[in-house]
């Protein structure tokens, strides 16, 4: 994490639109991807060394050419916006696209198949083994789409380690990096009580376990990632990080994205650990 980050002149509010509940939803792409993207981030596991200065734009709303600047540093996500956008013909820091990739919904069904298949093999063919690659490949013909879900549970290699006995680390790490869900039960000055499922390894596949409480943060040094939330609202959770607050719809779309990705990859489970890493 870079503490001496550069700093944004001023703020620059983003639009918002209305939700179906009648909430403020995030209408800059720029700045929903910087949600989700901050909490790896900070902790120096994929994009820019620029931490600092990602979490204040995003919760002062200063987004604009530099944030977008930030955004495309992600090397392990932005190759998914760009794919996403040119299959439904938008840029890759569209408010639908960024949604799409973090959270999942109907725009994943376009997004699959062939085109997601030479898109993998673009990427990671020539960084995989042959076994590996066509593990990867085959998860995508069984049904996986290029949502952040999948980079986790299909490109990461902690699937094959927990194969090959390497005990709950990895599990610990797959399902701090996936984006969940929860329900935020009680908000403690900077931290929430969240009740969320985790992941559990049954020996053959990963699966989604009974649900438990956690402590996620909502704060650092006076700035959020989240619209106001409240006890009683369902959130998106990133590392330990609460990201935002999910309407229904969202709600519905992760966890059924999540459920795809899971069949996709347990289906075609590596053996061995990818030596792929975003």
């Amino acid at each position: 994490m870079n503490s001496t980050a550069r700093r944004p002149r001023g703020p620059t509010h983003s639009p918002t639109v209305a939700s179906p509940a009648g909430q403020p939803r995030e209408a800059d792409g720029a700045l929903l991807f910087g949600r989700y993207a901050f909490p790896p981030n900070e902790r120096g596991y994929c994009g820019p060394d620029r931490a600092d200065e990602l979490l204040e734009r995003v919760a002062t709303g200063a987004s604009g050419t530099a944030l977008a600047d930030v955004a495309r540093g992600f090397e392990g996500a932005w190759p998914y916006l760009e794919l996403i956008g040119s299959l439904l013909g938008r840029e890759p820091l569209d408010p639908t696209v960024v949604r799409t990739y973090w959270l999942g919904g109907p725009e994943l069904a376009r997004c699959g198949g062939r085109p997601f298949v030479d898109s993998l093999e673009t990427r990671f063919r020539p960084r995989l083994s042959r076994l590996e690659f066509e593990r990867l490949a085959a998860a995508a013909v069984a049904g996986a789409t290029p949502h952040h879900n999948f980079h986790v549970f299909g490109v990461y290699p902690w699937v094959g380690l927990m194969r090959g006995g390497m005990g709950d680390a990895p599990l610990q790490v797959l399902d701090r990096c996936r984006i969940r869900w929860g329900r935020l039960e009680a908000i403690h000055g900077d931290t929430a009580v969240v009740t969320s499922q985790s992941l559990v390894w049954d020996g053959r596949r990963l699966v989604l376990g009974p649900a438990g409480a956690e402590t996620a943060r909502l704060r650092r040094d006076g700035h959020a990632l989240t619209h106001a939330v409240q006890p009683g609202d369902w959130v998106a959770l990133h590392w330990d990080w609460v990201c935002d607050r999910l309407e229904p719809a969202e709600l519905a779309h992760l966890q059924r994205s999540t459920a795809t990705e899971l069949a996709a990859v347990g289906a075609c489970t590596y053996s061995a650990p990818a030596t792929v890493l975003a």
